[in-house]
């Protein structure tokens, strides 16, 4: 038998591993997703990992090297996945409600931002996770100050503040979804929620925006003579 013969005989094989490979680490991944951004890094146990997953824990050591290196390949994904591709042209409201719906389409990446930033960073340093994060919002504020050159945002309001304002409205149903339906009346999930909270979020927008002289003025004095 020739060797053609051969690897033409073992092909579908070795092409069905790799498939089964790639099921299992997108099991893994998002099995690990689920866990860590519920209980964090300290609270997740590999065998709960594998459990939701419905595969043996060592193949978290055979594909990632183990807890740490499969939590560091979510952060990565997560940071990756946090970038919004945003035109020049496009109007601040507009990159809002794409963050907006990317939060509420899946919460567990919100929650595994916050998980990261309650963990000492001598605990668990990612520099990669790092550099990413820091070129998303880098990225974000750009967009801030070109959305505040086009008269869209005020002049005096300070382009880093308004962006972690806006992620911190767009992350807050995703950490606080009993607050969230309690206040707004929807589930989180729903597209009823996602239709008022955005709604809420373009007219917040909209009283940024830079009214012209008077929007700095004093306002009158309540003091009593």
């Amino acid at each position: 038998m020739s060797s053609d013969a051969a690897k033409s005989r073992r092909s579908p094989q070795s092409e069905e591993r790799v498939r089964d490979a790639e099921r299992s680490c997108r099991a893994l991944v998002d099995a690990a997703l689920s866990e860590f951004s519920a209980k964090g890094y300290a609270g997740t146990r590999v065998q709960d990992i594998a459990n939701r997953a419905g595969l043996n824990k060592q193949l978290i050591s055979y594909y990632f090297g183990g807890k740490e290196g499969l939590y560091r390949e979510i952060q990565r994904r997560s940071a990756e996945r946090g970038k919004v591709d945003a035109d020049a042209d496009q109007t601040l409201e507009e990159i809002a409600l794409q963050y907006l719906d990317a939060g509420l389409r899946d919460p567990r990446y919100i929650r595994l931002a916050l998980w990261r930033g309650l963990t000492d960073p001598a605990e668990f340093e990612n520099a990669d996770v790092d550099v990413l994060e820091d070129q998303m919002l880098d990225q974000d504020v750009a967009n801030v100050e070109r959305a505040q050159a086009r008269g869209e945002i005020a002049a005096d309001l300070d382009p880093g503040f308004v962006r972690l304002v806006l992620m911190s409205i767009i992350m807050a149903p995703g950490v606080l979804p009993r607050s969230a339906h309690h206040l707004l009346g929807h589930d989180p999930g729903s597209a009823e929620f996602r239709a008022k909270y955005g709604e809420q979020v373009q007219r917040l927008i909209a009283h940024l925006q830079d009214h012209g002289p008077d929007a700095t003025g004093d306002r009158p004095s309540h003091q009593s003579d």
